[in-house]
């Protein structure tokens, strides 16, 4: 169930509108940013191994088997090292991500604010920013003036002054969008690792639970 629980919550992460419309974006021959999904990929597979672990852990309670115990506990401990290594990859990344990312939308942006602009696909990426975030502009003052010169790049509200108003950095949107994602991907794998532990004690338990009552 946990296992499930993981799948589902990795496929929802790697199939949400929000994320899936920026990552797949291409400025020219330059691909957007995809070192998010490296995460989502780790606990897709880490999901659908421990669904089939978990059977394993099952048959093997069943049919009071060492063997299949001991190979429950293995691969255990070999998940649990897998996603310790991710969560210390994951945790030395996730400022990188978002700048990652945010450089990419600066790059599309000033390409979209040059004359031959129409040449390449800059503008076409910058809307998808800001169509998808709900901003308009990067993180300064040409940003803050974008609305009022460029209103072709930015998202449309019922006026002008109201466009001004509710305008977000697109620079502070990335942030939110990334942080909250790797939050629910951090607390997805705390769960997994709780769970986890309790498995792998259990486990050993009972092995050696039916080592030593076949014994007598």
């Amino acid at each position: 169930l946990a296992g499930g629980i993981i799948l589902g919550v990795a496929l929802w992460l790697r199939h949400d509108s929000q994320t899936t419309n920026i990552l797949y974006l291409q400025l020219g021959d330059k691909q957007a940013p995809n070192t998010f999904y490296v995460g989502i990929y780790i606990l897709i597979a880490v999901g659908a191994v421990m669904m089939f672990v978990g059977f394993l852990g099952c048959y093997g309670a069943i049919q009071e088997s060492q063997c299949l115990l001991g190979t429950f506990f293995t691969c255990l401990v070999i998940l649990f090292a897998c996603e310790v290594a991710a969560g210390i990859w994951g945790f030395v990344n996730k400022d990188q991500i978002a700048k990652d990312v945010k450089q990419f939308y600066d790059q599309a942006f000033q390409q979209a604010l040059m004359a031959e602009s129409e040449t390449n696909n800059g503008k076409t990426v910058v809307k998808t920013f800001h169509e998808t975030l709900d901003c308009c502009g990067p993180d300064n003052a040409m940003g803050a003036i974008t609305p009022l010169w460029r209103d072709d790049l930015c998202p449309k509200k019922d006026s002008l002054l109201k466009t001004i108003i509710e305008s977000s950095s697109c620079h502070k949107k990335i942030d939110e969008l990334f942080s909250g994602k790797l939050y629910l991907i951090g607390i997805a794998a705390i769960v997994v690792a709780v769970i986890m532990i309790f498995e792998m004690i259990l486990s050993m338990v009972l092995c050696c639970g039916i080592r030593n009552s076949s014994v007598y």
